[in-house]
């Protein structure tokens, strides 16, 4: 009996000065009982701008599919910008599909609540940039690579 792979596309991308990350998928269901989960998140600093164009098909014979797209914006900086565009064509009747984007900044509650509990601004910064791409890094399987790039993470935050 073969077992079912679902495929998993996620990815985080934090973005500095000037860089440009540019993320276009399709993902096209044609069988039944399909399955994708996809999820990008972005940080753009400084000037940096962020791209994500994602589109799902499901064809007429791909009942029973279930398909997730999603992608969640963090803007750091006044003139760090994000283009999104995700995009769903069903054209099968028994499915379960969603796609979505968020778009924000630092919650300034929570940044006070850190604040007031003795965490240096920076810090807290730090600490909520971790908080939101935690759903990505803490996926990865091998904790060297999990450390790894978290310190990334953290020197990408800490540059200025």
């Amino acid at each position: 009996m073969l077992k079912k792979l679902s495929p998993i596309f996620m990815a985080s991308n934090l973005l500095a000065d000037k860089q440009f990350v540019d993320n276009h998928t399709v993902v096209d269901h044609m069988k039944p009982h399909c399955e994708s989960y996809e999820w990008y998140k972005n940080i753009p600093q400084d000037e940096s701008t962020a791209v994500f164009n994602g589109k799902i098909f499901v064809r007429e014979d791909a009942q029973k599919t279930n398909a997730f797209q999603q992608n969640n914006n963090m803007l750091i900086g006044d003139k760090s910008t994000i283009y999104t565009k995700p995009q769903l064509e069903i054209f099968a009747d028994d499915v379960k599909c969603s796609h979505g984007c968020t778009m924000g900044q630092f919650d300034n509650d929570a940044l006070f609540y850190l604040r007031a509990r003795g965490i240096g601004e920076e810090s807290a910064r730090i600490l909520l940039v971790h908080a939101f791409a935690f759903d990505v890094t803490s996926r990865f399987s091998d904790e060297n690579v999990r450390n790894y790039v978290e310190e990334l993470v953290a020197k990408g935050l800490e540059r200025k």
